[in-house]
């Protein structure tokens, strides 16, 4: 009886996880490619600002995952706001429609002041 509360548990559990995950890595190159064009690697910018970057789909991609310091931003929209003073690290990953990432990405260091 015990094992069977166990088991329903970690089933409610899943569902629950899954709305922050940002999917699996997987070891495919697509022939996506994606390029961070602003904020340069190494900028200055303020505690706000805009990261845009220009995706090229490859044959499994189908919307990318952003990562500030690589912490997934779920729902992000193009604006960064409220990030901490210092160094900080973005990366743009490629991401299929179920949100597993392909094997393309793109990163750069930010110094926030």
């Amino acid at each position: 009886m015990r094992l069977t509360q166990v088991m329903v548990f970690l089933v409610l559990l899943v569902p629950m996880t899954v709305s922050v995950w940002a999917g699996q890595q997987l070891d495919v190159d697509d022939g996506s490619q994606v390029t961070i064009t602003s904020p340069q690697n190494g900028q200055t910018v303020g505690t706000a600002f805009e990261l845009v970057y220009a995706l090229k789909k490859g044959t499994m991609a189908d919307h990318v995952h952003v990562f500030l310091d690589d912490t997934y931003q779920k729902g992000f929209e193009g604006q960064f706001t409220n990030v901490p003073t210092g160094r900080h690290t973005i990366t743009v990953k490629v991401a299929t429609h179920d949100h597993d990432m392909v094997a393309v990405s793109d990163t750069i260091d930010v110094v926030v002041q």
